[in-house]
């Protein structure tokens, strides 16, 4: 559309540290992000990167490399994994030497062989205590960030279990530069505990006029249909929230969490005839309830509006 105006994306620094010549850097922070009755075991982890070349190097959005010591079963050096930065881009203390993440501690049980299995990397920093020394690369990551030019969008984010790590960022940063378009929050979760920061955006939303925080709760509360709500529900159920925003050609589009999630969230916009959020590279069916995953992984792909990230 020629009133959209253009998204400039900041040009950042990137891999000022690098897996070869990691930072060795201290827990500042590890306390439960959920509430206390969580069946799951989510951690607030705050990195202290004071005097070290990460230092004030974080963009919100971006992600922060951790290298665990070994892996379990044979002692070898661990790739490292990444963690998206759910800070302010000036950091919590802000000034640049405080930076967070939000990790889920893996423990499940492998469908097949009903063996029980961890994540390394989770469980390793999960178990951290304040002081203790850690090894982290980065910054990562160059397109899931807000545009240089923040002011002229509006945002709806879309968020699944820790991918609101991000968000809680992109945020945070958005309030302190008193941003005064429409701001809109989709979380989806398992259960009321699992509402991660449930106090800070459910205070911002009474406080903010122009944000909005909305939340599906797949395991407790169904639909008015029977059944169970997702956070691509809330393109419907929230519509008289979503709708308005999302029909506007200066909105962002944000969604990170669980991969798969997008599937449902890009057929609910395409009931609504929100298709401009996509690039499409070749015909398909114009039924989206038709739209599985391997029709999303062939023919449709975000647009210059949409951002994804999925793990």
């Amino acid at each position: 559309m020629s009133n959209t105006p253009s998204v400039k994306l900041p040009v950042t620094e990137l891999n000022v540290v690098r897996k070869n010549q990691p930072a060795k850097v201290k827990i500042a922070e590890s306390r439960i992000a959920t509430l206390s009755s969580s069946p799951n075991i989510i951690r607030h982890i705050t990195f202290d990167l004071g005097g070290s070349d990460l230092e004030g190097k974080f963009l919100s959005g971006q992600s922060i490399g951790v290298i665990p010591p070994v892996s379990g079963s044979e002692g070898k050096p661990e790739s490292l994994r990444l963690y998206s930065i759910s800070s302010p881009s000036d950091g919590e203390d802000g000034k640049g030497r405080f930076y967070s993440t939000t990790v889920k501690r893996l423990i499940a049980e492998h469908w097949e062989t009903q063996d029980l299995y961890t994540g390394l990397c989770s469980n390793y920093l999960c178990k951290l205590r304040e002081g203790d020394e850690v090894l982290v690369t980065g910054p990562s990551g160059k397109r899931f960030l807000l545009p240089d030019n923040y002011q002229d969008f509006k945002y709806v984010f879309f968020a699944t279990g820790t991918g609101i790590a991000p968000f809680r960022g992109m945020i945070m940063d958005l309030v302190k530069r008193g941003h005064q378009n429409k701001m809109v929050l989709a979380f989806g979760s398992p259960y009321r505990t699992d509402l991660l920061y449930y106090p800070y955006f459910s205070e911002l939303d009474k406080k903010i006029e122009n944000f909005s925080y909305l939340s599906a709760v797949s395991r407790e509360e169904p639909r008015a249909n029977g059944q169970r709500p997702y956070v691509q529900s809330l393109i419907e159920d929230r519509a008289d929230i979503l709708e308005p925003v999302l029909k506007q050609s200066n909105t962002l589009i944000y969604i990170c969490g669980i991969k798969g999630m997008e599937t449902g969230i890009f057929r609910e916009l395409g009931k609504k005839g929100l298709t401009e959020y996509f690039t499409f590279k070749k015909d398909i069916d114009s039924d989206p309830d038709k739209w599985d995953d391997e029709i999303m992984k062939k023919a449709i792909k975000p647009g210059d509006r949409m951002f994804l990230e999925v793990y």
